[in-house]
């Protein structure tokens, strides 16, 4: 792992400590019953009743355990110690069916076996992994023949802004990562973090599809959509969701979901 992967570890160990204490997670609230998953990718995903399902990056694992909730058996992978900590003992408090391994992603198949009936990864993932083509390898490694991988993502033009929504960043893949000085926690800005820089890589969509095509698996649907879920200082809040203000509402894709297949 570099030295750029080896900073985002201890910033994520950090941020599972204050990201599950923030509102922003209500994890009590989650506690009490409940999902932390959206209408369309529930729909998108369709029934997981008796499925396995490989959540990667799953973080300290409160979607991956609504998908247990869900009825499915769920594995969880994460490269932060600290994330699979809270979300092992999470699973244990609330009695669902899930496990969580760490490993850093690209290294998964040394440390997991099998196959699953789902692949899952979800809102702001892939863009803290360097290449996407060795992501697309592992995706299609850990995916049965009749499954699928299931991806719900902010729209790589999304990462090219900056925050005064000025086109600033790559688009399409880069060496060098962007480098953004850290200042408390998405969750929580106003958190104590000690380290002093995240970095991330944009992929473009092309990019994305290609790999996984290239990898094996067969694109089945790529819907891009004009919100987020989260706040961000150029959009406006409509209906729980943030998009383009004014006249701009419904003009720009700001994230993605995908469907590919393992042909059978």
């Amino acid at each position: 792992m570099d030295e750029h992967l080896e900073s985002n570890r201890a910033l994520w160990d950090e941020w599972a400590e204050i990201n599950a204490r923030s509102g922003l997670y209500d994890l009590e609230g989650f506690k009490q019953g409940g999902l932390r998953l959206r209408d369309y990718e529930v729909e998108e995903v369709g029934p997981v009743g008796g499925k396995t399902l490989l959540h990667l990056q799953c973080h300290f694992g409160i979607d991956s355990l609504s998908w247990a909730r869900l009825g499915a058996k769920v594995t969880g992978i994460d490269f932060s110690d600290r994330a699979v900590e809270l979300a092992t003992g999470l699973a244990a408090e609330l009695g669902l069916d899930a496990s969580f391994i760490r490993s850093d992603l690209y290294e998964l198949p040394e440390h997991l076996d099998g196959e699953f009936d789902v692949v899952y990864t979800s809102r702001g993932a892939l863009c803290w992994l360097p290449r996407i083509r060795p992501w697309a390898d592992v995706v299609a490694h850990f995916v049965r023949p009749g499954g699928f991988l299931y991806v719900t993502e902010a729209h790589p033009i999304l990462w090219a802004y900056e925050d005064d929504f000025t086109l600033k960043f790559p688009y399409w893949e880069h060496d060098q990562p962007v480098a953004i000085d850290v200042k408390g926690s998405y969750a929580d800005p106003t958190a104590e973090v000690t380290t002093e820089k995240e970095y991330s890589w944009n992929h473009g969509l092309g990019e994305i599809v290609t790999a996984l095509a290239e990898a094996g698996l067969r694109i089945e649907f790529l819907h891009e959509w004009p919100f987020v879920d989260w706040e961000l200082p150029f959009l406006e809040k409509h209906d729980g969701r943030w998009s383009m203000p004014g006249q701009l509402d419904g003009t720009m894709p700001l994230m993605y979901s995908l469907k590919a297949t393992k042909p059978a």
